[in-house]
């Protein structure tokens, strides 16, 4: 298990517990849960990488504690 921050800029960290294995898009569905926002109106990056819903953690090399970008569509 891996927990990765996420920082909306508006003042709101998120943080999610969840695996390597998982994708983006299972990523997505758990900010979903927590934020109240719906899952397909979340965009998460870093810099100027937007990453991909079918892509997992581990292939985007995205380690515990690591920090991304979230955005609403």
């Amino acid at each position: 298990m891996i927990e990765v921050v996420l920082n909306d800029r508006l003042g709101k960290k998120v943080r999610v517990k969840c695996n390597e294995d998982d994708t983006i898009g299972d990523l997505k569905k758990l900010v979903a849960a927590q934020t109240g926002t719906r899952a397909d109106k979340i965009r998460i990056q870093k810099w100027y990488t937007i990453y991909k819903d079918h892509i997992a953690l581990k292939d985007y090399e995205i380690h515990d504690g690591m920090g991304l970008e979230l955005y609403y569509n």
